[in-house]
């Protein structure tokens, strides 16, 4: 008996010895709430992309292991998710985060560790430069989304250039998002020597948006720009509705969210929107994401594309990474995301040295985003132009 039991706690020793031990990723999102559509969208995102890599072997032989908590949009949670992942969980990075204002409080605390966080979703334009050399030494925060000052800057052209719109009015949530994103959209309105005839604040879980829409009308307005999410955003096209007053939205990437869609329904028709990534599927590559996402969460329509295609190679980008590294050490990972030498088949784009140790934004505003609309209750691209170039990048 006793050589029986010796046996079999040699053989769990073996198994124990011989198994590697997972390289623990943190992911950390709005999975209930409002901006539910895009933590999601983005955790299965990043979830395929972890799928894959340990189909293939996982990461120097070890395999991925995602530590998922939901911060629930909420600035003070999402800073304590942070700190658990990193305390408690041991993570060696941290990938998601979808609202501005949860990054600018959760950074903090991956800068503070020295753990690399790549941001998947969130915009605002500071993100990435709360802590810059050479107030800090070195930065940890990286990013994979169009930054606000892209985006601002492509929904200004959009009214003002392309369209002639000349009465611009800017309506924004309450949160860092809605007010940093205000601030883009006036700054690129002034330099073209222009400014909004009027700007209106609301708060999130607000649901009469006719005041507001009132006194853009009274001011003259011919479009509304947007800095908010879906459920607001529906808010503002149903009220137009009840105003009997139409003109275009034209505003951030979130008009693309599927709760905008579905609650505005064919008041949702014809808003245009900055993005990354359309599901209508440019290349190849891109429609075999949409596929697999369909097929494995079972959902014919990506409710954020974007933030699943973001979340997908943020996944990709830290996996190369930690494969140049050689091993987990944070620092080694931070330094190898700066200089990363294998060039990254993505979704949104072919990565070829994505950062560097002065600019941690993946994405820049020469090719990658493009103007969206929604049509037929699904967002496609406003100009067959930039279907050819999603389809070549």
């Amino acid at each position: 008996m006793r050589a029986c039991l010796l046996w079999l706690l040699c053989c769990w020793l073996a198994a124990t010895a011989g198994a590697a031990e997972p390289i623990r990723v943190g992911v950390s999102g709005p999975f209930t709430g409002g901006s539910s559509p895009m933590g999601i969208s983005m955790r299965n995102g990043i979830r395929l992309a972890a799928a894959d890599i340990n189909a293939s072997g996982g990461i120097l032989g070890r395999p991925v292991k995602l530590v998922e908590r939901d911060d629930q949009a909420r600035n003070e949670l999402g800073a304590k998710v942070a700190q658990q992942l990193i305390e408690e969980d041991r993570i060696v990075a941290g990938l998601g985060i979808v609202n501005t204002g949860v990054a600018l409080a959760s950074q903090q605390h991956y800068q503070r560790a020295r753990v690399p966080i790549i941001t998947s979703v969130a915009t605002g334009s500071v993100v990435t430069k709360q802590f810059q050399p050479p107030r800090y030494l070195n930065n940890y925060v990286f990013r994979m989304s169009a930054n606000d000052t892209i985006q601002a800057g492509m929904i200004v052209e959009e009214a003002v250039d392309n369209r002639g719109f000349t009465k611009i009015a800017i309506f924004h949530d309450a949160t860092n998002y809605g007010e940093l994103g205000k601030l883009d959209l006036i700054k690129a309105l002034a330099e073209r020597g222009m400014g909004p005839v009027v700007v209106e604040r609301f708060n999130l879980r607000e649901v009469d948006m006719t005041p507001l829409l009132r006194r853009a009308r009274n001011a003259g307005a011919q479009v509304i720009l947007t800095y908010g999410i879906g459920p607001e955003l529906a808010h503002i096209a149903n009220a137009m509705a009840t105003v009997g007053w139409r003109v275009p939205l034209i505003g951030s990437w979130t008009l693309a969210m599927s709760n905008f869609i579905e609650q505005a329904g064919p008041n949702a028709e014809g808003a245009r929107m900055p993005q990354t990534y359309i599901q209508q599927g440019a290349s190849t590559r891109q429609q075999a994401f949409a596929d697999r996402y369909k097929q494995t969460f079972g959902s014919d329509r990506i409710p954020v594309p974007p933030a699943a295609a973001q979340g997908y190679d943020s996944m990709l980008v830290l996996a190369a990474a930690i494969r140049q590294a050689g091993d987990t050490d944070s620092d080694k990972i931070r330094e190898a995301l700066e200089n990363l030498q294998e060039r990254i088949e993505g979704v949104v784009m072919t990565y070829d040295k994505p950062f560097s140790a002065d600019d941690h934004e993946a994405i820049d505003d020469t090719s990658i985003p493009v103007m969206g609309e929604v049509k037929n209750g699904r967002v496609v691209f406003a100009y067959p132009k930039d279907l050819v170039r999603a389809a070549n990048r």
